[in-house]
């Protein structure tokens, strides 16, 4: 999952001292909004585009295979300091790994009990897994039942998409077993608890074949990840500072066929994001949109680092020399992995900032912008790919407003009645027309059906 956000059925909404004062040039304080919490440093599956194991960071190697209650305790209580000095709402925390199943049941059930016990009056933990699916069974569904957690599986498709990358350390594939997984957790008693799917895109697979395939198994929510790379380790297909937009065109197949679908079988978080961006309003992931830096990882051991997809980076992008037995999460998150980086148009490339779809695309997700020795003032190594979409997306979406608009807006009165006009205008103004093209919208929907504020997914954090 992305380790980049998304996470409950809604985004937390804003804290009870989140606001700035009026009269101030001081943002709000950084705080943590999604702990993602490392409970096994080791995985069942040798997948060769898993970002924790085949990248720079090899940190892993170094770390206790499993989580101690005595660093569950101080992650509890380092959490319930933060969320109780902010004066926050909602938090979540999400069961990560390696694979978290290796844990075990027992580990799980007392890691969410030590956490919710934590947690100051007024505010609410939302608490999500992500796993690959080989060890979910009944038992792990009784725990996640009971105690609330929402799971997220990650699957890339059919059985020729999927095993191609998800596979057995000698070689064998996963598909079977992960739909026997994902056919349990479709079940009445289950249902409830299943957060969506989590798929990387691969240009080798077809787009529509592998929406078709995820949608055999009824996912609340899709999330397609481009695969992580940067402009020193550049993903597959992806040439450097070429103008071709493969990932791109693969991304609006699938969304052409999604947008158009009556009901829409489920959501992706991508897509409603891009939605709402272009309707004027908040992303639901940090891939886009210029989000606030808001994701915190803990390590086995106890360590601090910043949003897990800088592990593809440099190895000194993730190490904070902070840990949970020696510090608070406010120190950390002055750290330049965490909140202490440049954020908003200032940390973006000049090419970004002069952009057309800056607002949508906010420079794509950090860890996309790196160069080896020059650091993330850069475009996002997907930048073609980004545009294309967007550009797509938006022009999709403004013929679905105009066509709305047309089908609304009362008729144009002739001068002999008095009146002219198809509108209102707006404090801005319009005519009070919905603006895909970054400008102030109204509240209506799209005729596809999707609000000009998109729920982020549910499903945890990624990978």
């Amino acid at each position: 999952m992305p380790a980049d956000a998304l996470p409950s059925a809604t985004r937390p909404g804003p804290d009870r001292a989140a606001h700035t004062p009026a009269g101030s040039d001081v943002g709000p304080a950084p705080r943590v909004r999604q702990l993602v919490l490392k409970l096994h440093s080791r995985c069942n599956l040798a997948c060769d585009h898993c970002y924790v194991y085949r990248n720079a960071d090899q940190g892993w190697r170094e770390r206790p295979r499993v989580i101690g209650p005595g660093t569950v305790d101080r992650v509890a209580d380092r959490l319930a300091a933060h969320v109780a000095r902010h004066r926050t709402e909602r938090v979540r925390v999400v069961l990560h790994g390696g694979e978290p199943l290796l844990a075990g049941p027992t580990v799980i059930d007392r890691t969410v009990r030590t956490l919710r016990t934590a947690m100051p009056a007024g505010t609410s933990l939302d608490v999500g897994v992500q796993t690959n699916g080989l060890l979910l069974d009944e038992t792990f569904l009784d725990l996640f039942r009971t105690h609330r957690v929402d799971v997220g599986v990650s699957l890339d498709g059919d059985p020729a998409a999927n095993d191609r990358h998800r596979r057995h350390a000698d070689g064998r594939g996963s598909h079977a077993e992960v739909a026997t997984a994902l056919r349990l957790l479709a079940r009445p008693e289950h249902r409830a608890r299943y957060a969506g799917l989590l798929c990387t895109v691969d240009l080798a697979n077809d787009p529509v074949r592998v929406y078709e395939a995820l949608l055999e198994f009824a996912p609340p929510r899709l999330d397609l990840l481009l695969p992580h790379g940067n402009w020193s380790q550049p993903p597959p297909g992806r040439r450097p500072g070429g103008t071709d937009a493969p990932y791109g065109e693969w991304l609006i197949a699938v969304f052409d066929r999604w947008y158009r679908e009556t009901p829409r079988r489920t959501g992706i978080r991508l897509f409603e994001s891009l939605i709402a961006l272009v309707l004027g309003g908040r992303s639901g992931t940090q891939a886009l949109g210029g989000a606030e830096p808001d994701v915190m990882t803990i390590e086995t051991d106890g360590t601090i680092e910043g949003t897990d997809t800088l592990k593809t980076t440099a190895e000194e992008s993730m190490r904070t020399g902070y840990d949970v037995f020696r510090h608070s999460f406010d120190e950390a998150l002055r750290h330049p992995s965490l909140a202490g980086r440049p954020t908003g148009p200032a940390a973006l490339a000049a090419t970004c900032r002069a952009c057309p779809v800056v607002s949508a695309c906010g420079g794509g997700l950090y860890a996309h912008r790196f160069r080896a020795g020059a650091g993330f003032a850069h475009p996002s190594v997907y930048c073609p790919d980004l545009y294309r979409l967007i550009r797509h997306v938006r022009s999709v979406v403004a013929a679905d407003v105009d066509a709305l608009h047309r089908r609304i807006a009362p008729p144009v009165l002739t001068p002999a009645s008095g009146a002219a006009g198809n509108g209102p205008p707006t404090a801005g103004g319009t005519s009070g027309r919905a603006r895909p093209d970054g400008g102030t919208p109204g509240r209506a929907q799209t005729p596809g059906g999707t609000p000009d504020t998109a729920r982020p997914a549910r499903v945890p954090a990624g990978r």
